[in-house]
């Protein structure tokens, strides 16, 4: 295994599960170490039990990614514990709501666009604002639900949408301050969260429109966040990179 990352540091907010668990597995495979952030304490302990021998070169606390403070203090203890500045953000850290539009309250609303937009945006002022290495790089993670009219994803639609926006003004803001920023878009991965609110016949609807005939895979995902995150992409920035087998570039054709 390609080594390139060692002793490069990371930090992946919801890095408990899902992308973000499959993406600290990547960096960690690199050499690298990683900071994970995640609101459950129950799935912090049982992931950090997951990793063996290289739970030495992971660091773990719980956050509320829509706390600046909550998050300051996370992004202290990361540095402190590696005595290292860090190389790369992963903002995994997010909630989904499958709910109509004429059902779907203001205060889901604000909840999702709370976690989604907000979370990924104050844990990028703390990231930048923390010992870093002189090219660092943050991922976003999208979706394209927020490049896309699907049903059901007023919230979600919405905050993924504006995390791709956010994504295009923070690679413009900040390679001034010798950050890289980007995001990954995935399609339906196979994930608790997507698997919380795909039932039997929305999952059917969905795979018939995707030619690939299947959901991603969260290790999928990571490798295309590693690439992003890595010196690897180093003159790639402000992109939205699509990971949801070919699900958007379709149209009709996938249809049976």
């Amino acid at each position: 295994m390609d080594r390139q990352l060692e002793k490069q540091c990371f930090i992946i907010t919801g890095g408990a599960s899902g992308i973000g668990q499959a993406t600290a597995v990547w960096l960690l495979d690199r050499g690298a170490m990683v900071a994970i952030l995640d609101s459950n304490p129950v799935r912090i302990d049982a992931v950090r039990a997951e990793f063996g021998p290289d739970a030495a070169r992971v660091f773990t606390t719980v956050v509320d990614v829509c706390n600046e403070d909550s998050l300051t203090n996370a992004f202290r203890q990361s540095t402190d514990y590696f005595g290292l500045p860090l190389a790369g953000l992963v903002n995994s850290a997010g909630i989904a709501r499958n709910v109509g539009f004429m059902e779907t309250g203001a205060d889901m609303m604000r909840q999702v666009l709370d976690v989604n937009v907000i979370g990924t945006f104050l844990a990028s002022k703390a990231f930048v604002a923390s010992p870093r290495i002189p090219a660092a790089a943050i991922v976003n993670i999208a979706s394209v639900s927020g490049m896309t009219g699907n049903t059901g994803r007023s919230a979600y639609g919405a905050s993924k949408g504006a995390v791709i926006a956010l994504t295009r003004v923070m690679a413009t803001e900040l390679a001034a301050y010798g950050v890289r920023v980007n995001a990954v878009s995935p399609g339906p991965v196979r994930t608790p969260m997507v698997d919380s609110i795909h039932a039997r016949g929305f999952e059917a609807r969905w795979t018939s429109r995707i030619p690939l005939r299947r959901y991603g895979q969260p290790h999928e995902l990571a490798e295309a966040i590693g690439f992003l995150v890595s010196p690897s992409a180093s003159f790639i920035t402000g992109d939205v990179m699509v990971v949801d087998g070919g699900f958007l570039s379709a149209g009709v054709e996938a249809t049976d």
